[in-house]
């Protein structure tokens, strides 16, 4: 590859006095994508992150190695010039702010909050020490390593920075790797990394106008420091409301393909420009906009799928290769240069780790969490590289610490992921942590939790709306439980326009539960069109589920009515069709609930289980488990049950007691279905009978004979998920 990319790099004129070359660029991009990702797959094989292997493609290609060896291919690969360097550079640069952007998407603000106690301890220590000793450093360098000497303050802060930040990406994966992301301690260790980040951002901004400026300005520091302050403060309160309503607003709006992931790229676009503007480095706004895309509550999924590919696979290999290409390690042949380098990374390693463990000690983390934690934070990884890259070109750093730094960064970070699984290893999962645990890993396979947007399609006539406000109702109460966006589509003109959506967000307040507060973002909107031609492109913005409220929902010969037949058939995830009846018929939005949930062992029929559980869970009402067994068992005993029945039903109360929701658990014979569910639900006094079916194929609106013959029959609401 290097002989061809030489040979390419010879016929398009290199060193023949031309000027700057597009295959020479190609060539380029080529060769650093293919070492990039050769190395770091070689990397990832042995237990460190593929990212090193990006920088250490860039060390091969650049003078560290090859460049010492056949210095020849080196300058034909990459050509000292300028201009030629400034084509790569460009790339280089806007995959700086693509990095960033990610990083700040896969910033967990509300881990942050879950832990802030000890994350903020640790923080506090883990970043105050380790700056201390990297600002004393540059403090004694001699006037010969600084690139200006006058502004040796400059390169001070910077160092100090440079040896205070931690990787969020780095650590985030080893302690995911190990799955120990939901444990105590790798929580505490991934939300200090977050805060460190934030932090060494913000410090970097400040440190990028001391250097435009030339001079130590109190005045123009104040006025940096205010105007990032200001421009954080806007970002995270109304700026969240805007970058969602952009969101939305693209995703629902414009047709063509990734059109969410083009309007993030101007946010993100946008707000570096702004920061640039304030006197402020451009990383700042790339990383809030990452911040505001990652709290988006739709599409958050896709949006991270569509951006990581294009990051990770192209921009990515080209800046850390990069970054690789302009680091010089045969500088480290003086022994007075190697000497400051191992001291440099001696210093970095022993501040970061006392920060971090007096701070996790005064955090109320045992001993054994301490030392855990102070191996996770060592890790510099990408996030000292793109400092080391802005450091030296703002001038803060001179090409000698640019490299010590890069080493710094290599070494810590290969370092940090053995260590870290030494200490990981010592700590035991026992008690609360146990059972916090075992309930989120169930969350997470679950239905609802992996739900995002829900769509309610709601009709009936002047007098007959209540089925319309019970599936608002229910809408809300699920939305609740995790903040989810609702739409509602009114179908029709009748009826007090924002009544709706007024239901979803009360009910929404009730179904977040434990006190907690929760905003829900609830759009309404009128159709005058048939179900199905009002919900046909309204259902292509991108729902989890769709949730129709439609009077009469049986047709007077058996089945769902045309309406909701309709509706069912435009949409092709899951659906739930809510009916109200009895007291929900006269006060749907406040009626209380008794709820029954039918269950047999098939997967549909526990889906339609856990939306039971989060209604109860929201509103406190009772519910009861009825499950239709197919061998013999009655009462409340598992008896008698084959295996995989009991697991079924096992599965569901395991659910509902990792939700806090006390249930009745009834069995009863499978051989007349419809009669039991009736009997239950007359006996138990149940207002809402809750069902998990299955579509049947071929056909988007029938739901099976046995959920369309208690709908007929039952004098109960129904709430049927097809998921």
């Amino acid at each position: 590859m290097l002989v061809a990319a030489g040979t390419a790099a010879q016929a398009a004129g290199i060193g023949s006095g031309g000027g700057p070359s597009e295959v020479v660029l190609l060539v380029q991009i080529v060769v650093l994508l293919a070492a990039g990702r050769l190395l770091g797959e070689a990397m990832l094989r042995v237990s460190q992150p593929a990212v090193m292997g990006q920088l250490l493609a860039g060390l091969l290609l650049g003078p560290s190695f090859l460049g010492a060896v056949w210095p020849e291919a080196q300058h034909w690969l990459f050509p000292p010039g300028r201009d030629q360097k400034a084509m790569l550079d460009g790339i280089a640069q806007l995959g700086v702010l693509l990095l960033l952007l990610m990083t700040g998407m896969e910033t967990d603000l509300a881990l942050v909050r879950k832990v802030r106690r000890a994350a903020l301890s640790v923080s506090v220590t883990g970043v105050a020490v380790p700056f201390a000793c990297g600002f004393l450093l540059g403090e004694m360098l001699p006037a010969a390593m600084l690139p200006r000497p006058e502004l040796r303050l400059v390169t001070s802060l910077f160092l100090g920075t440079a040896l205070a930040i931690s990787s969020v990406k780095i650590v985030a994966m080893v302690v995911r790797e190990m799955n120990f992301l939901r444990r105590n301690v790798g929580q505490v260790i991934v939300a200090s990394a977050i805060i460190d980040d934030t932090i060494g951002w913000v410090i970097i901004a400040v440190i990028f106008s001391l250097a435009q400026a030339g001079t130590v300005d109190p005045w123009e520091i104040g006025r940096s420091l205010a105007g990032t302050m200001v421009f954080l403060g806007l970002s995270l309160t109304i700026g969240r409301r805007l970058v969602f309503l952009l969101i939305r607003w693209a995703n629902d709006t414009l047709q063509s393909e990734a059109a969410v992931v083009t309007a993030i790229l101007v946010l993100m676009g946008a707000l570096a420009l702004v920061t640039q503007g304030l006197g402020v480095h451009t990383v700042l706004g790339a990383f809030v906009a990452g911040l505001l895309v990652g709290q988006s509550p739709i599409l958050t999924r896709r949006i991270d799928e569509q951006l990581r590919g294009v990051v990770t696979a192209l921009f990515a290999p080209i800046f850390f290769g990069l970054a690789g290409l302009s680091a010089d390690l045969t500088i480290l042949r003086d022994p007075r240069l190697l000497l400051l380098t191992l001291g440099l990374i001696a210093i970095a390693s022993l501040g970061k780790f006392a920060g971090a463990f007096a701070g996790g000690r005064l955090g109320g983390l045992r001993t054994a969490e301490s030392l855990a934690l102070a191996c996770g934070m060592n890790a510099r990884g990408s996030t000292e590289v793109i400092v080391a890259s802005i450091g030296l070109g703002m001038g803060a750093l001179s090409q000698d610490l640019f490299t010590m730094i890069v080493a710094m960064a290599l070494i810590t970070t290969l370092a940090m992921p053995p260590m870290l699984r030494w200490a990981l290893h010592r700590l035991p999962l026992k008690g609360e942590e146990k059972e916090r645990l075992e309930r989120e890993a169930a969350e997470e396979r679950g239905f609802v939790a992996n739900l995002e947007r829900l769509l309610v399609a709601a009709e009936g006539g002047p007098e007959e709306r209540a089925s319309a406000s019970f599936a608002s109702r229910i809408a809300g109460l699920v939305a609740g439980s995790r903040g989810m966006p609702v739409t509602v589509v009114r179908l029709g003109r009748g009826g007090d326009g924002g009544a709706l959506s007024g239901a979803v967000v009360e009910a929404a307040q009730e179904g977040a539960g434990d006190g907690e507060t929760r905003t829900v973002e609830v759009t309404e909107l009128t159709r005058d069109e048939p179900a199905a031609e009002a919900l046909s492109a309204e259902a292509r913005k991108g729902y989890d589920l769709l949730i129709v409220g439609i009077d009469p929902a049986v047709a007077p010969h058996a089945g769902l009515a045309e309406s909701v037949a309709g509706a069912a058939e435009r949409f092709d995830g899951p659906l739930a069709v809510a009916v109200a009846r009895g007291v929900h018929r006269a006060d749907p939005e406040r009626a209380a609930l008794s709820l029954l949930a039918v269950v047999d062992g098939t997967q549909a029929a526990r889906r339609g289980a856990e939306i039971a559980v989060t209604l109860a869970r929201g509103t406190g009402a009772p519910l009861t488990v009825l499950f239709l067994a197919e061998a013999a068992g009655t009462g409340r005993r598992l008896a008698g049950l084959r295996q995989g029945d009991a697991a079924a039903l096992r599965e569901v109360l395991d659910h509902a007691e990792q939700n806090g929701v006390r249930v009745r658990t009834e069995l009863r014979h499978a051989r007349a279905p419809e009669r039991e569910i009736l009997r239950q639900a007359k006996a138990g006094d149940h207002d809402l009978i809750v069902m998990g079916v299955t579509r049947r194929s071929g056909d988007g609106a029938a739901f099976g004979p046995l959920a369309e013959a208690v709908l007929e029959a039952s004098d109960r609401s129904a709430l049927l998920l097809a998921s």
